[in-house]
């Protein structure tokens, strides 16, 4: 057996499935992309991932791109210890929950990093803005381009940002509902759901927004003993990023007034 991963420390979508391979306990080879370097968007990975994102998975020679999709493809591959419910209504659900990731939910966890920590990166790296339009003119996706820019030049003025916190509010109170019914989203056991999440809470942790937890004892709980769980130390807490985590926090924290005024509207 031999399994590659391509993905980054710090990416939500490497980092759920990292948990996966940590919770089944499979040992893998690396392939660390520091990704504003930009060796995603290299024609040799872009042969493995033509979206030129992490991560991608090699399994026995076989690529596995999408981070959900490769998330089920481990379940299905490895199959023990199972992560998905037996119960075929519970695992509809499951796919529901997960569906909310690739359909808005990780592109708003997105706006929000943009807009409270990483422009300043881009900020910094071209202060000048023609030197950023240049940038932004060189990226092939018209779509990234546009909300990119937005991002980088109004911070938390954008309109992105903005209906971001909102989206995740509403998130936010469904699991807390949800998890008032059970200790996982889905029942007594955890599940790919709950591992597919688990950065996401994580990254509002690192943005020192942790405050969205202080009515909602239900997530604040449930988010403490995915915490718990060895695979986060494995796949999470020996990746984290010292320069990344010092830039999250130090913005958020600047930002976290404004964030919460949106937030609790």
């Amino acid at each position: 057996m031999v399994i590659e991963l391509y993905h980054n420390d710090m990416s939500t979508c490497a980092q759920k499935v990292r948990l996966v391979l940590a919770e089944k306990g499979l040992e893998w080879k690396s392939h660390h992309l520091k990704l504003r370097e930009g060796p995603q968007l290299k024609a040799d990975y872009l042969k493995l991932n033509p979206n030129g994102y992490v991560p991608t998975l090699i399994d026995n020679g076989s690529v596995v791109i999408e981070s959900n999709i490769i998330m089920e493809y481990l379940d299905d591959t490895y199959p023990e210890p199972s992560l998905r419910p037996e119960n075929f209504v519970e695992r509809s659900a499951m796919r529901v929950w997960m569906r909310q990731l690739d359909v808005d939910v990780h592109l708003a966890t997105g706006f929000i990093s943009n807009a409270v920590a990483f422009r300043h990166q881009h900020l910094s790296a071209r202060p000048s803005l023609e030197e950023r339009e240049i940038y932004y003119t060189n990226m092939p996706d018209p779509v990234r381009r546009k909300r990119l820019r937005e991002l980088v030049e109004e911070g938390l003025q954008s309109a992105l940002f903005q209906d971001a916190v909102r989206r995740f509010r509403k998130l936010f109170d469904n699991m807390e509902a949800a998890l008032a019914n059970s200790p996982w989203l889905l029942s007594d056991v955890c599940s790919l759901a709950d591992l597919a999440y688990v950065p996401y809470l994580t990254r509002f942790e690192h943005l020192n927004f942790s405050s969205i937890l202080s009515d909602r004892p239900n997530l604040a709980d449930w988010y403490e003993r995915t915490k718990d769980r060895p695979s986060y130390t494995v796949a999470i807490g020996d990746w984290l990023n010292a320069e990344y985590l010092t830039l999250m926090n130090e913005k958020g924290e600047t930002a976290l007034a404004q964030f919460e005024a949106i937030f609790n509207e």
